[in-house]
């Protein structure tokens, strides 16, 4: 590599993101009852704000009735497309917005995934908004015996998960139809994604005494960061089961059943909590359709993911120059001085 003269850095060595890395920047998508068309109004901004979001009518009333719910909603959706697409990044399918919505007309385990990631974000993001003071309904969790102006005075204001949980039940509500299997799987896949965060709730504490001792201690509840969550539900995806409908006599209504396998003595079952269902196999994702753009010209990686993400076609190599920070200084008191390096890179990427 060869080292170019470049600017000092603050605290840590600068660096650009690679190619089609997410940086959180990204324009905001419709998941399942979400999205938006234009930016956020300024002033009165929540009742602006909530018209602009794709909601139903009722969520629309119920949004206008929850100031800052609007505002956290959108980051909900920001959060939960950020961690589809690092979740996906090395698949076939890479949660690309392009047949997203023909996507969620659909049964496939994909579908299944974003109904999950899309309420485990909208839990996460609305129990945050309440600790951090965003919302005017809800505050910290109600640990025993912390006042909320006293928890924030300190720091240790808790996720309110309770509230959360509570709260997007009723914001999501039963799907119309409910006693269709569609909808079955879409309510059962929603509340499997609400599952993942309630799981990654930590309790945490911090002490309080004269030189550091531990003569207070004060205890929270915190969520775990979503990077976790959108782990969880991937190894979800991975296992997702295949369901169909049976009548449940005692209660008079359609109920999931995964199917026993043919010749299997074993008498079918009712999916588990924790699973991801759907009642389609996906298509291969390989070439343009209603439902993803395919993979030709997607980055891969020559050892790991070519062969499949290419499906079969080859790919193209071509090089490139990449420039980095090196060679970097400490100076005191509190900066990194940096040059900055290129080196030469092969790129590996689909054929048509």
């Amino acid at each position: 590599s060869k080292p170019v003269p470049g600017p000092m850095a603050h605290l840590c060595p600068s660096s650009h993101p690679p190619p089609h890395s997410l940086t959180g920047r990204e324009v905001l998508t419709p998941f399942p009852g979400l999205g938006t068309d234009a930016a956020p109004a300024q002033g009165d901004a929540h009742l602006k704000q909530c018209d602009l979001l794709k909601l139903s009518r009722r969520q629309k009333q119920l949004c206008r009735r929850e100031p800052g719910l609007a505002e956290t909603l959108r980051d909900a959706a920001h959060l939960g497309l950020l961690e589809c697409q690092f979740q996906f990044r090395h698949e076939r399918w890479d949660c690309s917005l392009e047949g997203r919505m023909g996507l969620l007309k659909r049964g496939f385990k994909e579908t299944a995934f974003l109904y999950a990631v899309s309420s485990a974000a909208l839990t996460h993001a609305l129990a945050r908004a309440c600790s951090a003071g965003r919302m005017e309904r809800c505050t910290c969790d109600d640990s025993p015996g912390l006042e909320s102006r006293q928890a924030w005075q300190w720091g240790v204001c808790g996720d309110n998960l309770k509230y959360s949980t509570k709260f997007l039940n009723n914001f999501l509500g039963p799907k119309r139809g409910s006693k269709d299997l569609r909808a079955r799987a879409d309510a059962h896949n929603t509340h499997v994604g609400m599952k993942a965060v309630k799981s990654g709730l930590r309790t945490t504490c911090k002490c309080h005494g004269v030189s550091g001792s531990c003569a207070v201690r004060t205890c929270w509840k915190q969520l775990s960061p979503f990077r976790e969550t959108g782990q969880v539900l991937k190894l979800r995806y991975d296992s997702a089961v295949k369901v169909s409908s049976a009548t449940n006599e005692a209660l008079g209504r359609l109920e999931l059943w995964v199917p026993a396998r043919p010749g299997s003595p074993a008498k079918g079952l009712v999916p588990r909590p924790g699973d991801l269902v759907y009642m389609e196999d996906s298509p291969s994702f390989c070439r343009p359709s209603k439902y993803s753009p395919g993979t030709a010209g997607r980055v891969c990686s020559r050892e790991a993911s070519c062969s499949s993400l290419c499906c079969g076609r080859g790919y193209d190599t071509q090089s490139r120059l990449v420039a980095f920070s090196c060679h970097c200084q400490v100076q005191w008191c509190c900066y990194v001085e940096c040059q900055q390096c290129v080196q030469e890179e092969l790129v590996y990427t689909c054929k048509p």
